[in-house]
């Protein structure tokens, strides 16, 4: 193995010759991963691209032939830092105008408040013009018609149960 054969030579040149121009293809069609900047990762569409620098991710395909183009993905993180600001913002400012509003104005008063005794029955509820309201308790009539009518529908009930037991008693 020592001597090469002419055809293996040029099977070796071929290879040499391919690698260097699909090499330098290669590195002109993939980002710039000088120094470890860029951090790629091969998807179904393309490549996934890194900026370790940034933070930065970005999508990377061939379109069409024309050359390889990134896009950067939306950053959620970057969204979420903005808004946190204008939110912050917001409330400096409202803070500010609630400062300027009334500055005497605290969370105490200064005088105590009335004790009162919480087992001791309030005095009724007064309705327009003084008068008190009254609930008034049934009268002796109302009741002998409600205590009337649960004894009606009570004897209604025996005698259906009354039935009922019969007509099962004569069919067994």
């Amino acid at each position: 193995m020592r001597h090469a054969t002419s055809s293996s030579k040029a099977s070796i040149a071929i290879a040499v010759v391919v690698l260097s121009l699909g090499g330098a293809a290669f590195a002109q069609s993939r980002p710039d991963t000088e120094n470890g900047r860029y951090a790629l990762s091969t998807t179904a569409d393309g490549v996934l691209r890194l900026d370790t620098r940034t933070g930065t991710v970005s999508t990377c395909n061939n379109d069409s032939g024309a050359g390889w183009a990134c896009y950067a993905i939306p950053d959620e993180r970057a969204a979420m830092d903005a808004e946190i600001g204008r939110l912050q913002a917001e409330n400096e400012k409202l803070r500010a105008e609630l400062a300027q509003r009334d500055p005497t104005t605290t969370g105490k008063t200064d005088e105590a408040l009335p004790k009162s005794d919480s087992l001791k029955k309030g005095e009724p509820k007064v309705a327009e013009g003084g008068r008190k309201i009254e609930i008034p308790l049934p009268s002796d009539q109302d009741m002998d018609r409600m205590m009337s009518f649960l004894e009606k529908a009570w004897r209604r009930l025996v005698e259906m149960a009354n039935r009922v037991q019969r007509d099962v008693s004569g069919k067994i």
